[in-house]
């Protein structure tokens, strides 16, 4: 699984990495920029995810049909060209072309999809753990180094930084990943968006997903611009360079809370509990960060968003490929990552709006608010997956009449891998025992 993960991760992480560099501190550049005001500077930050919201689900669509790869070079390719467009803006709206091309090689789903495409379910949980993590770790990273090498060579080598991070992408992606199985299925060929939302346990991921990054990029506007800020202006001062200091420990503590949140999520099947205490922990994280009287109640406040975040994120992307049915899979995780895209791009544009014509506390009261209607629509909406289990059966073994013939309400799914010859089932193990289902499609 390692050796099949890593490089689809590296990938991501990469990607990632660059866009997290500029997160720090691109808030306060955009801000020096001729004709910026608060909420160009959200749109801005938060201008990547409107592009990501629309190609989300033609490149998820789209990987389903022509394959992953093909569909990741070009996401790779239009991400490229955006960062140095942006890495060579001198106006604010230049800056704001290249974040949404940057936004447009939109492979997030692409990514996902494939390495659920590649590893089985029963241990896809880890494997989307083992991505979140290297996305974790890119985000510790870049928040490290971010503001520091912003302040001592600018915000556009960062974008040139990120540049190069794609090209090295694409190399890892034509020399270190696998090609997934091709894989029959016995649904229709076309999966529309209102299948996906029709799906109970899918909307509800959807919708936390969103909720998710949406909150995300409000954190990123509100905590440079709050930091950094002039005491008299009710900041704390702080040096761009020394953003750091706010940012590495928040992700430090988010990364120990994601390997537990990740076993009582996966193991012990805890999402929904898992989910609801991130919900509390960004509720404590707003009201602490609006509310501060010292940058170290602020920075209380950032870590807590942090856990919360990272608490979230494996499971999140993990429970969609759950959910989803093997033909959907890309669509799926395309519509949850566009609307999860598009909350980013409404977060960065209400966090601008918002401190061009509210105060901190009011801020933090109005998205303590949103987060308490969010904790009690998890805990009345939101249940537990269900357990499955699979049944790889070679074909040759397999009484392919009885196979298409074959309905249980506790068969979720079958379909086949043809590269690897399987017939394979997805069905509830307390439901149908094994044998029993054997017995079912034997020739």
């Amino acid at each position: 699984m390692f050796k099949t993960i890593l490089p689809l991760s590296a990938i991501l992480s990469l990607r990632f990495l660059g866009l997290f560099l500029v997160l720090p501190v691109l808030s306060v550049y955009a801000m020096g920029m001729e004709g910026a005001t608060p909420l160009l500077v959200g749109v801005i930050v938060g201008g990547y995810a409107l592009t990501q919201a629309i190609f989300q689900v033609p490149f998820g669509t789209i990987s389903d049909k022509i394959g992953r790869k093909p569909t990741l070079f070009v996401g790779l390719l239009i991400f490229l060209v955006g960062s140095v467009i942006a890495a060579l803006s001198t106006d604010i709206y230049t800056l704001m072309v290249g974040r949404f091309l940057q936004g447009a090689g939109a492979i997030g789903a692409v990514v996902t999809a494939m390495i659920s495409d590649l590893v089985p379910e029963e241990v896809r949980g880890k494997a989307m753990a083992m991505m979140g993590g290297t996305i974790a770790i890119a985000f510790a990273v870049a928040m490290g180094l971010g503001p520091v090498l912003g302040a001592a060579y600018g915000v556009d080598t960062l974008f040139w930084i990120t540049a190069g991070l794609s090209i090295m992408a694409m190399l890892l992606l034509f020399t270190k990943v696998p090609t997934p199985p091709r894989i029959r299925h016995i649904y229709h060929n076309t999966t529309s968006t209102m299948d996906i939302l029709k799906d109970p346990n899918l909307l509800g991921m959807v919708i936390i997903n969103g909720m998710q990054k949406g909150l995300m990029t409000v954190a990123f506007v509100l905590i440079p611009i709050i930091l950094t800020n002039p005491v008299a202006e009710h900041g704390f001062g702080w040096e761009k360079a020394d953003l750091w200091m706010a940012y590495l420990p928040a992700m430090i503590f988010g990364l120990v809370a994601m390997g537990p949140a990740a076993v009582f999520g996966e193991k012990y099947n805890k999402a929904k509990q898992i989910f609801m205490i991130s919900i509390v922990l960004f509720i404590l994280a707003f009201l602490l960060m609006g509310f501060a009287t010292s940058s170290w109640v602020f920075i209380v406040g950032v870590v807590s968003f942090f856990i919360g975040f990272n608490m979230m994120e494996p499971l999140v992307q993990s429970l969609i490929s759950k959910y989803a049915k093997v033909h959907q899979k890309g669509a799926a995780l395309g519509v949850s990552n566009s609307v999860a895209y598009f909350m980013t791009f409404l977060g960065g544009t209400f966090a601008g709006l918002m401190l061009d014509i509210s105060s901190a506390q009011m801020i933090g009261i109005s998205l303590a608010v949103v987060g308490l209607m969010w904790l009690v629509w998890t805990a009345l909406k939101l249940s537990n997956p269900a357990k499955h289990s699979h049944l790889f059966r070679k074909i040759e073994d397999t009484d392919m009449a009885k196979l298409e013939a074959l309905e249980h309400e506790a068969i979720a799914e079958w379909y086949i891998n043809e590269t690897e010859a399987l017939v394979v089932i997805k069905y509830r193990s307390d439901d149908i025992d094994e044998e029993s289902l054997v017995a079912k499609i034997s020739k």
